[in-house]
């Protein structure tokens, strides 16, 4: 029996340590991992043959070499993805045996330059070779390890032929995992491949993510101008909604420190106590040093890459109670945590 060492809030690594190698590599996971990360978030897309594989997006011309590659010129397209049309190149258009011909780039070049020195280096990862790669560091270092799967525009694969939860699960039994062992949190913006999820019998932490503005794709799709938007969610009667339908809440860091707060919604550690209230867990993403990503009390200088006082704003978010945290940089999530004096 692996040990659960995990400390509280519990460090994630966003897309493994995506602030060091490009995201959603190898590299990037198993550094994750060495840091100190307890768990790692894939954010997961299907291929054309519903193989389940690790992007930020299925759109993958910035964080992967196939503008580059001759071949798959004529793949570039027009798509419209949750209302908003995008061109590039697409995950659905492309079966695995393809996409495992790219190589990951850095998605934020401009300002992690040292990652960026190793674009072209790490082939794409499926979500079968993250599970093996999380079970071999378990039991490496003698501990309990966890994913955060992030379900990508559900409701635009689903109506593809692909639905991500389907998918989800026959990989999960193909691989022995999903069984109740405490590995797995389940996350999406989605509410309703929530509730699949959950019917399908997969175990884990059901997550809802709540973004900064706007509503839900999938309930936009089936209740127009009149679906709950993020904001009402976020509210006491919202969060009492959810009150045994998920298990915790995840939000962006703005609604925790520096965002200005609304009219209406909960903010801060108001809002971190009221979901507790309801027995919602709390999640938040993403905390990252570079002043870019900083609250405007954060930054140090005005270079956008250079780091401010990320150690400071870091405390502040973990100081709302808030049960887990994402990290570009594990070791920085760790020493916030437990680095006081």
């Amino acid at each position: 029996m692996l040990a659960d060492t995990a400390g509280h809030p519990l460090v994630i690594g966003h897309r493994g340590a995506s602030g060091y190698r490009p995201e959603h590599t190898r590299a990037a996971y198993e550094l994750a991992f060495a840091l100190g990360a307890e768990a790692v978030e894939p954010d997961l897309v299907a291929s054309r043959d519903g193989v389940l594989v690790l992007r930020h997006e299925n759109e993958i011309s910035g964080t992967t070499d196939v503008a580059s590659r001759p071949e798959f010129a004529g793949r570039r397209t027009t798509r419209e993805v949750d209302g908003v049309p995008l061109t590039g190149w697409f995950t659905e258009d492309f079966t695995w045996a393809e996409l495992a011909t790219l190589r990951a780039t850095e998605r934020l070049g401009a300002l992690r330059q040292t990652s960026a020195s190793f674009d072209g280096r790490f082939p794409l990862l499926r979500l079968r070779d993250l599970l093996e790669l999380v079970e071999d560091a378990a039991d490496a270092g003698q501990r309990l390890l966890r994913i955060v799967a992030e379900f990508k525009h559900a409701s635009h694969f689903a109506g593809l032929g692909l639905p991500l939860d389907e998918l989800f699960a026959a990989e999960l039994e193909a691989a022995g995992w999903g069984r109740g062992d405490g590995r797995l949190i389940l996350e999406s913006f989605e509410p309703t491949i929530l509730d699949r999820l959950g019917d399908r019998g997969v175990h884990g932490s059901r997550v809802f993510l709540i973004e900064e503005s706007g509503a839900p794709w999938d309930l936009v799709l089936r209740d127009g101008a009149a679906a709950t938007s993020y904001d009402e969610v976020v509210t006491e009667a919202g969060l009492m909604r959810l009150a045994g339908r998920f298990d915790g809440v995840s939000v962006s860091k703005s609604r925790l420190v520096g965002g200005s707060k609304r009219r209406g919604p909960l903010h801060g550690a108001e809002l971190v106590d009221a979901a507790h209230s309801a027995g919602l867990a709390v999640y938040t993403w993403t905390l990252r040093p570079e002043n870019r990503f900083l609250a405007p009390a954060f930054r140090r200088g005005t270079a956008r890459a250079h780091w401010g006082d990320w150690l400071g704003e870091f405390r502040a978010v973990i100081d709302t109670g808030v049960d887990g945290i994402f990290v570009d940089q594990p070791d920085l999530g760790v020493e916030a945590r437990d680095g006081r004096d």
